[in-house]
């Protein structure tokens, strides 16, 4: 197994431990706030880019979470000294 499939397994396992939490929104808010805490920036970044390319092995309470996830992250600042 790839780092890419650990991610999507990771990804996936914590969206069926989360899937019960509320509405599949909530649910959802609860993924997103674990990856965007616990993981490094590194793994966010493949994880996004495998959802933009395909993400058909991620479920969709893992793809709805990731959406958010990417929505929430700030841009990298501008380097200003270019």
């Amino acid at each position: 197994m790839n780092q890419l499939d650990t991610l999507i397994h990771m990804a996936n396992q914590i969206a069926d431990n989360n899937s019960h939490y509320g509405t599949q929104e909530e649910a959802a808010i609860r993924v997103a706030a674990h990856l965007k805490k616990f993981w490094a920036r590194s793994m966010k970044q493949q994880i996004i880019a495998y959802l933009q390319q395909d993400g058909s092995n991620l479920t969709p309470l893992a793809q709805t979470a990731i959406t958010q996830m990417q929505a929430s992250l700030r841009p990298e600042p501008a380097n200003l000294c270019d």
